[in-house]
């Protein structure tokens, strides 16, 4: 399933939970073992992989174990690699303002 906008949020969790479990499944890795070697609780990875919510600190240890840690930098990717900052731009961004209101008060000319 693909992950977009469309999907709630429980949907989002499931899926992400299953793929886990597939990457899990294919190190090849029991859960016995995730928990060694993650220090993570052997309950905490069935839940997880049921779709609980485990704590973010649990979710890093997890994928650690399981050599993913280096896939975290597509969740949130660093904004200052994004491809907008390479261009040269010689005026910095500035903060959104309020707009000014124009005078619209404009005439045909044949008024008097």
């Amino acid at each position: 399933m693909k992950i977009n906008s469309n999907l709630q949020d429980k949907a989002i969790a499931m899926e992400l939970s299953q793929r886990f479990k597939q990457y899990r499944i294919a190190y090849p890795m029991t859960r016995a073992e995730l928990a060694e070697k993650s220090m993570v609780s052997l309950g905490t990875i069935a839940r997880f992989e049921n779709g609980s919510d485990i704590g973010m600190r649990n979710l890093i240890k997890l994928l650690k174990a399981l050599d993913l840690e280096e896939k975290l930098d597509m969740l949130i990717p660093n904004p200052q690699e994004r491809p907008s900052n390479y261009v040269n731009n010689s005026t910095p961004k500035k903060r959104a303002g309020k707009r000014k209101k124009t005078d619209n008060h404009w005439k045909w000319g044949d008024e008097e």
